[in-house]
């Protein structure tokens, strides 16, 4: 056999023993997962649609929320042609970029509704610095802990909390709560499937049941401790503080089995349920679609987490094991608090529920979360 005939054989073959039912798929070359994004595009055709009718059939409001969406694709397909290994090393300065970002809306951020929660850049827009921390915060405290062995150390855990308890107090002062505890958990996600030790987990639940009261006296503000209180007893004010809660739980409830049907909800088209289009979409959505509509929305959502968590366990590197995990479960995290907001058995924080409320920011943000993901699972 000729010289470069020979080589043109071997560049061709597959190597180390690799068949070619081995070899990377179409997907895999494209750096998407057909099955993540299969639930992705159900997810955005049925949040139109629920949009469409809680919004009082406002078709602006649904292009504009399908403009987001088309910008979402976009960022999810270009972020995961990117290795996890750039991801890895660009981590501390995503997290250092975040943290001046928090420190310039106490400086000079824009208030809203009693609120310092935005920077105004001429040209561009208003950014809320604290939705980009959803992502910076997995990435930091899983590029920390990969770095050395696992499970982690005593002084590594500390230095952890640390690292997370900056931007926790950095967005709970802007007030914005709700934000605050979805990055402390997603931080906190990450030292969890590190292999903690459960004295550890104990100990760090014995220490948050003493930290509670500490909070509720000193730490939270007053609309804050209202929340909690409207919570246990919504009728106490039921014109007032309560009317958010007792409005939704009518919505949910009189969607019975089979809802009343498209378009045919009284709740949010008679302006009772506040914030229809936003917070509390999910109960315009069950008026409409009943039980059974909640539960294919639900079996969406178990389907995309479960994905997730089967990206991150089969992934190959600690990073991208310790991020994909952290994504998916703070994933479970926004639907859990949104549906349980507005359901009266949490107070409402003002999360939105994921690619359902209208927002374009949230949507985009999340979408380049599963671009991560994607990364994760197609580069090997």
């Amino acid at each position: 056999m000729a010289p470069s005939s020979q080589y043109k054989f071997l560049r061709q073959a597959p190597r180390d023993g690799l068949s070619t039912a081995m070899l990377p798929s179409r997907w895999q070359r494209l750096h998407i997962d057909p099955w993540l994004c299969l639930f992705l595009i159900m997810n955005a055709l049925l949040g139109l649609t629920v949009l469409y009718s809680a919004s009082a059939q406002d078709t602006a409001l649904v292009t504009r929320q399908a403009i987001s969406f088309g910008i979402g694709f976009v960022v999810m397909f270009s972020l995961a042609q990117i290795p996890p290994k750039v991801y890895q090393a660009f981590s501390p300065y995503f997290y250092i970029i975040g943290v001046f970002g928090l420190l310039a809306v106490i400086i000079f951020g824009e208030i809203r509704m009693g609120a310092q929660r935005w920077i105004d850049i001429p040209g561009f827009g208003s950014v809320q610095p604290s939705e980009f921390m959803k992502i910076g915060m997995p990435l930091m405290i899983a590029w920390f802990l990969s770095r050395g062995p696992l499970p982690p150390g005593f002084r590594n855990v500390l230095a952890s909390l640390l690292l997370i308890g900056i931007p926790f107090v950095l967005i709970a002062e802007q007030p914005d709560l709700g934000t605050s505890l979805l990055i402390l958990a997603s931080g906190i996600f990450v030292l969890f499937l590190s292999g903690l030790s459960w004295k550890m987990i104990l100990g760090a639940v014995a220490a948050a049941g003493v930290l509670i009261p500490i909070a509720w006296a000193f730490l939270l503000h007053d609309y804050q401790r209202q929340r909690v209180l409207t919570l246990l007893n919504p009728e106490a004010d039921a014109l007032g503080t309560g009317w958010n809660i007792i409005q939704s739980k009518t919505a949910i409830g009189s969607g019975g089995f089979i809802g009343k049907g498209f378009l045919e909800g009284t709740q949010s088209h008679l302006h009772f349920l506040p914030e229809g289009h936003t917070d509390f979409i999910i109960a315009a959505f069950s008026e409409e679609f009943g039980l059974i509509g909640i539960l294919i929305l639900i079996l969406i959502y178990f389907a995309m987490i479960f994905r997730i968590l089967q990206i991150s366990l089969n992934s190959f590197h600690n990073y991208g094991r310790l991020v994909a995990g952290a994504f998916g479960l703070s994933f479970f995290v926004y639907v859990f608090v949104n549906a349980g907001m507005v359901s009266g058995i949490l107070p409402v924080v003002g999360v939105p529920l994921p690619f359902m409320s209208y927002g374009g920011t949230a949507i985009i943000t999340l979408m380049a979360t599963f671009g991560i993901v994607m990364s994760i699972h197609t580069h090997r």
